[in-house]
């Protein structure tokens, strides 16, 4: 029996489900084979499902990549690591799993776009939290979906996966870059038991004024406790930011994310575990698979016995 769901994204990556062959003697094997023809290339094993959010009409698709050990270990339950931007992130975390050894098994789900629309547009609205915008934006840019995102997440999203897989839920993981790590900033104000973990890498704090400083200050003033682990990372160069060139320091990446962890460490909230990086020779365009390696070793590096 053969069995592939298959996707054809805007960058001709298609993500295909596990082609199997199997009957009632023998156990499904994997057929770790490109079709060939010059077809697109495929990530083999991964799924793509659509989940549909039923407040805002839209369609997003996951992507879904379950461990290796997952068809062997059928009472077992894996943390999960939920990733954004997932056209460029699910299928960098996907071989970086594979690659850095010593990491624990875990269910990668990536989080993409709205179908039908530009990556850009979807997630400059589902990412950021107010309607602000940004210097630069192209005409059709509408920003500020990101608690409704957050809810789509939470009411949709997570309860598919963890209906159909055996997913660990006292053990969810967020992952995003860039807008990515600005959405997870703000889930952590909002919702913080939503995830377990937070991987917020160059996250984009400079936003709307440093808007997530603000709401950092809201939630000290109604919460003694943050209950979260988080992982931030930055590269070097990100000093500039992405910000006006006229005024550079108003959009210091580093400085907005070593002063986020400073006041998060002030507050002593007695649950929170926090941790940041700062990778040399890096900028905003290269950091992402460095950060996600460190990422994934602080989350799931299994401890020597």
């Amino acid at each position: 029996m053969y069995k592939k769901f298959f996707l054809l994204s805007s960058s001709m990556l298609i993500l295909t489900g596990c082609e199997t062959i199997s009957n009632e003697e023998t156990k499904p094997t994997i057929i770790n084979v490109q079709r060939g023809q010059g077809l697109p290339f495929e990530v083999i094993g991964s799924q793509v499902w659509d989940v549909k959010d039923p407040l805002s009409e839209r369609t997003y698709q996951i992507y879904v990549s379950l461990p290796s050990s997952y068809a062997r270990d059928t009472e077992r339950k894996y943390p999960t690591l939920y990733v954004t931007d997932a056209n460029y992130a699910f299928p960098i975390i996907n071989q970086l799993r594979r690659r850095v050894n010593g990491l624990e098994d875990f269910i990668l789900i990536g989080l993409s776009y709205n179908k039908g629309e530009d990556g850009g547009l979807s997630r400059r609205r589902d990412y950021t939290p107010t309607a602000a915008g940004a210097i630069g934006a192209p005409p059709k840019a509408v920003y500020g979906g990101a608690n409704h995102y957050m809810e789509y997440i939470k009411s949709q999203v997570i309860p598919f996966v963890e209906k159909k897989y055996r997913s660990d839920a006292s053990r969810r993981i967020y992952a995003g870059h860039s807008y990515g790590g600005l959405f997870g900033a703000n889930v952590l104000l909002n919702d913080p038991s939503l995830f377990s973990g937070y991987i917020l890498g160059s996250p984009s704090l400079w936003y709307d004024n440093r808007y997530t400083f603000k709401h950092e200050e809201e939630y000290s003033k109604n919460n003694t406790d943050l209950k979260a682990d988080v992982f931030m990372f930055i590269g070097e160069y990100e000093q500039a930011g992405l910000g006006d060139p006229k005024d550079p320091n108003r959009y210091n990446m580093v400085t907005d994310t070593n002063d986020f962890e400073k006041i998060l460490l002030e507050r002593k909230y007695p649950s929170l575990k926090i941790k940041s990086e700062v990778l040399n020779d890096e900028d905003h365009n290269t950091i992402a698979p460095r950060g996600f390696t460190h990422a994934l070793k602080y989350f799931f590096q299994e401890k020597s016995k």
